[in-house]
């Protein structure tokens, strides 16, 4: 081994060849003796087939005979016959049949051997002769006898058989009164129903020795034998064996010799292409220059390809630099990330907490007391805004939210998200905010995800309005048949973003930098979730921005129509007046574990006329159901001890099914509140309780 590592690369190439050529050689003959053997071993599996089907052809062939003679042979007529020599009743009844036996001939005979009757068909021309007393001893011994013999016309198959009276059908009872003889002619017609049978050719031989040699064909002999198991003749079934080997013999063969001229050429080209290449490489990783790459990407085979690995790691070597830089960037976008979050937060819980203080005052006034709660529910709806979107790019992270494909009136859809935004805009901000509708009109519903829709849009228009203190808003969409698309537009005239900016908009944790992006506040989640939304829905998403003229953010999903002609939208107008005023003496349900936010119901019904019922889990607001029959509504909490809101909705509707059921809860994601939906609830309001909406829903459902 130590000599082995004092050789040049050259060398060992050329040992390792040597080393491979005597393995391939050996694999080789390996192979090639594998091949012969398994050759051998079909052969004589397929011969031994054939051997076992011969046999059974031949016994098979002869039983149906076997059976004809044993059924004949003991009959009282047949008894009578031999001794009153009947021939007309022979004729009638044995002689007659004779075609329907399969046979040339058909004889009986008394115990003497002496012959009673017979009767021959034009195949046979020249009397029997071969039954005599040793072969008559032999069948009185057996009862029965299967043999061949030869005749002048060929060989022939005989059957013979003890007569004996009905009553004795096994033939132990009593002793022979005679001897019935059948002869079956082998003859061409014969062998041509073998041949069909088997798929072989047979002929007859007198040799009964099988070939040994391996050849295209397998045969078999089956020997004909005479009563005493001499051999009287033989069958040759031949038949193809498809099974050649050959052309594999020969594509060994031709892979060697390929091999050995390959293996010349090869130790020829070996010093011209691996010695030169391989002794500059050498001299690149001693000194790394740079002339030498280039030399070597020029060499031939994959030393061109290690010259471009040189250079490649050059290159590697840069970026790994830059990927250095993006992680330290990327931490310190974490780290400014959660810096914000700390301040988004404390931000509202600030005002919560210092103007819950200043409420336990008894100096302040009504007025003040006014302003603080307004001040302490709008932080409040902020932190939950800064929630809801923590937990929603979280779902996007780990794939949890897929699309809820729906039939969408898209003018109905704008329509209704340009009114509900244009009542959120500052009336200190003068912006004109319009709505441009399509030139032309969809002719029917679109199937897309109309809570993710409206999201995308909101979020867009959010934006627009927090940069945008006056000048304009457009909301506006087309659609392209021939694209296959629709298209939405959200433009501003607002602050606008700079070039460098737009490059990571759509980034989480990322904002444009500035005061004014300070003032307005956010976590910077708002455009990565809306460009998840739109990636979700199939479509893309782009922006197009200048400093001080404003930005135009566009975003396409497919056009998937609903060509149903029988699609309505559903409105459900809940009540806006006093529910108290409206609906009196109704006993609500409210099933919820939470202390504190039962009591947020109980003091928010305070002043209504409502009779509550409280339930601390599932269980017990089942269990609470089933004995109060004058409940008329129930809140049900989703999550709560013993049993879910899902389980108890259940139950109370198998008791029930008219029963309102309104779900109360915190979930809040587009997925959970479509979860609610299906699972039969007739509405839900989401935690934080607004007292007015929390009334709208009660007015709905109990009127």
């Amino acid at each position: 081994m130590t000599k082995i590592n004092k050789l040049s690369i050259y060398y060992k190439l050329l040992l390792l060849i040597v080393v491979s050529s005597i393995s391939f050689i050996l694999l080789f003959v390996s192979l090639f003796y594998y091949t012969m053997r398994q050759e051998y071993e079909v052969y004589e599996m397929t011969q031994k087939q054939l051997d076992n089907e011969v046999n059974s052809l031949m016994k098979l062939n002869s039983e149906s005979h076997i059976s004809t003679i044993n059924d004949i042979t003991y009959w009282d007529e047949l008894v009578k016959y031999i001794k009153s020599k009947n021939q007309k009743w022979f004729t009638n009844t044995i002689a007659s049949a004779i075609d329907m036996y399969f046979v040339e001939y058909l004889g009986v005979f008394d115990l003497n051997g002496n012959e009673v009757g017979n009767k021959y068909t034009n195949k046979i021309k020249t009397p029997i002769q071969f039954i005599d007393k040793p072969l008559l001893d032999a069948l009185h011994q057996k009862k029965n006898l299967n043999f061949y013999i030869k005749l002048p016309e060929g060989n022939a198959e005989v059957f013979m058989a003890t007569i004996h009276p009905s009553s004795d059908p096994n033939k132990t009872k009593t002793n022979p009164e005679g001897y019935f003889v059948m002869i079956r002619l082998l003859d061409k017609d014969y062998l041509k129903k073998l041949e069909e049978i088997s798929t072989a050719k047979i002929t007859f031989s007198d040799s009964v020795d099988k070939k040994t040699n391996l050849g295209d064909t397998i045969e078999d002999i089956y020997v004909l034998k005479s009563w005493k198991g001499e051999a009287v003749a033989s069958l040759i079934f031949q038949r193809k064996f498809y099974v050649n080997y050959k052309a594999t013999e020969n594509i060994l063969f031709i892979i060697l010799g390929f091999f050995i001229i390959f293996l010349f050429v090869y130790v020829i080209f070996l010093r011209k292409w691996v010695s030169t290449p391989l002794l500059l490489t050498t001299k690149i990783l001693e000194t790394g220059n740079r002339k030498a790459i280039k030399k070597l990407k020029s060499s031939p085979g994959e030393f061109s390809r290690i010259g471009n690995l040189f250079d490649e790691t050059f290159l590697q070597r840069k970026q790994l630099e830059k990927a250095k830089a993006k992680a330290e960037e990327s931490d310190q976008l974490k780290t400014a990330f959660l810096t914000n979050l700390s301040h988004e937060i404390r931000t509202p819980m600030n005002a919560i907490i210092g103007f819950s203080e200043l409420l336990k005052s008894d100096e302040i006034s009504n007025e003040e007391k006014k302003e603080y709660i307004e001040i302490i529910n709008k932080s409040g709806g902020s932190l939950v805004s800064i929630i809801d979107d923590l937990i929603e790019m979280s779902k996007i992270d780990s794939n949890q939210i897929t699309p809820n494909l729906n039939s969408v009136n898209i003018e109905e859809c704008i329509s209704e998200i340009y009114s509900s935004v244009k009542i959120t805009i500052p009336k200190d901000k003068k912006i004109d905010f319009k709505l441009i509708k399509s030139e032309t009109v969809l002719p029917y519903n679109v199937y897309t995800d109309v809570v993710k829709l409206k999201q995308v849009l909101i979020n867009l228009l959010t934006n627009s309005i927090k940069f945008t203190d006056h000048g304009f808003i457009t909301i506006s969409y087309d659609w392209s048949k021939k694209k296959n698309n629709i298209e939405f537009t959200v433009e501003d005239s607002g602050l606008g973003i700079e070039k460098e900016n737009q490059e990571f908009i759509f980034e989480r944790f990322r904002r444009v930098d500035g005061d004014y992006s300070i003032k307005v506040g956010g976590l910077g989640l708002g455009l990565a979730i809306t460009k998840a939304y739109v990636e979700l829905l199939g479509g893309t998403i782009s922006l197009k921005s200048e400093i001080g003229e404003g930005s135009k953010f566009k975003f396409t999903l497919p056009l998937m129509f609903d060509k149903r002609e029988d699609i309505l939208l559903e409105k459900i107008e809940v009540a806006k007046e006093n529910v108290s005023m409206q609906i009196k003496d109704k006993t609500i349900l409210i099933a919820e574990d939470d202390n504190i936010n039962y009591l947020l119901f109980e003091k928010l019904m305070k002043n209504t006329n409502f009779t509550i019922i409280r339930a601390k889990d599932g269980e017990e607001a089942v269990e609470l159901f089933k004995k109060n029959a004058a409940i008329d509504l129930v809140l049900m909490d989703i999550k709560m001890p013993k049993m879910s809101g899902y389980e108890a909705l259940d139950k109370i509707k198998a008791i029930n099914p008219k029963m309102m059921v309104i779900a109360q809860t915190a979930y809040s994601s587009s997925d959970e509140i479509e979860k609610i939906r299906l699972a039969g609830f007739d509405s839900q309001i989401t935690k934080p309780i607004d007292k007015q909406k929390l009334f709208d829903h009660i007015s709905a459902s109990l009127q």
